[in-house]
């Protein structure tokens, strides 16, 4: 049997598993969602956002690229944001990294990748904004890894700029906006402490968004 009928195979096993466990399983699974988190995280195959967090389908609401990116003009990570926070009323946005992202190495090159150049190029700002401390890492592993938590920082940044989530915010209270960082090595998360309140505050005197 090749790869691809496989699939296939597996899914009538896990229906089979899910059922045997759970009869009605699937019959909540079509009456709808209401996560209470929003996953934004690197496409990266080995990173199964619901698996991480140990959550069932259903209990995240996830949105994937390369490196985990924030673009201001992608209409399509700000779409997920967007009904999130506004339909779904997730309390939690999380933006999660990994150590050996292949994205963030690229950006550490000098490499002509093609399409890939406008996009790397989001990590290369993370860079520049941050060379001082980046340059002054000797170890290259180690800078790598840097990186990786800066770029998760800085796209926090950028969602707490957003109108619906500064206005659901100030509504509501909620969401709040986490920065995370997977580590392949172990399989743990690393929360990076965002102060989401202290950003929010200093986004505001510029970014302020009314009600």
């Amino acid at each position: 049997m090749d790869r691809y009928r496989e699939l296939f195979e597996n899914n009538k096993k896990w229906v089979e598993s899910k059922q045997e466990h759970d009869p009605d399983y699937f019959l909540r699974l079509a009456a709808g969602q209401s996560p209470d988190f929003l996953y934004i995280g690197c496409a990266d195959s080995r990173v199964p956002a619901n698996e991480i967090m140990g959550l069932e389908p259903g209990e995240v609401f996830v949105h994937r690229n390369v490196a985990n990116l924030v673009v201001n003009t992608d209409l399509n990570v700000h779409s997920v944001i967007e009904y999130a926070v506004e339909h779904l009323g997730v309390k939690h946005v999380i933006v999660c990294g990994h150590y050996g992202c292949g994205g963030v190495a690229a950006a550490m090159t000098h490499k002509d990748l093609g399409l890939l150049n406008p996009w790397l190029r989001e990590i290369r700002d993370v860079y520049r904004l941050h060379r001082k401390e980046l340059d002054a890492i000797e170890d290259e592993v180690a800078r790598g890894k840097r990186l990786v938590e800066l770029n998760v920082q800085e796209q926090c940044i950028r969602v707490i700029k957003t109108a619906v989530v500064q206005k659901a915010y100030l509504r509501k209270g909620y969401p709040k906006v986490h920065g995370w960082v997977f580590d392949l090595h172990d399989g743990l998360l690393k929360d990076l402490e965002i102060p989401f309140d202290e950003i929010l505050e200093k986004i505001r005197e510029i970014y302020r968004l009314e009600v």
